[in-house]
């Protein structure tokens, strides 16, 4: 889990947003082909959102699904806060994302008639604010896996052929 700072800039007043990446499943981008992604927000409870912050999200097999018009995040594991009372949040309980209903409409064709999955890419914090990146992906073959594999070590090769007639 890497922390990274970027500046974008908002579309309205052309005033600077904030972004700092919690955390990334990297893993998603490996197992499916991401056709594209949404921003959304997350309904937390309590300490949750100290957890969030500190980093301690666990999310290698979790996925959103839309029941009665709602998008929930299943196997989203945030761990409880370590200086909290015995009052303490679920781990494991579903969580809600927060998105328009017209977003909501469009993840809904995409779901149930190309055969679509919901898979979380980033956690991010923007102006404070907890978002996530909402993948719409669509599981990778193993052939698909394999020729990713071996165009990132042939890429390597050729980075490390290039490096070393640099330095000689």
């Amino acid at each position: 889990m890497t922390s990274q700072l970027s500046t974008t800039y908002n579309r309205k007043d052309m005033s600077q947003t904030s972004v700092k990446i919690l955390a990334q499943n990297r893993k998603a981008r490996f197992n499916y082909t991401v056709e594209d992604s949404i921003e959304c927000g997350i309904v937390l409870e309590g300490t949750e959102v100290k957890s969030v912050r500190a980093g301690n999200v666990s999310y290698p097999d979790a996925f959103a699904e839309i029941k009665n018009g709602e998008v929930w995040m299943q196997n989203f594991h945030i761990t409880p806060y370590v200086y909290s009372s015995i009052f303490n949040h679920d781990p494991d309980r579903p969580k809600k994302l927060l998105l328009h209903r017209d977003e909501i409409k469009r993840l809904i064709r995409k779901v149930d008639e190309k055969g679509f999955t919901l898979i979380p890419l980033n956690v991010y914090l923007k102006d404070s604010l907890i978002k996530i990146q909402l993948g719409i992906c669509k599981g990778k073959k193993a052939y698909d896996k394999r020729s990713e594999i071996r165009d990132k070590d042939v890429k390597r090769d050729i980075q490390r052929e290039f490096r070393s007639k640099n330095d000689g």
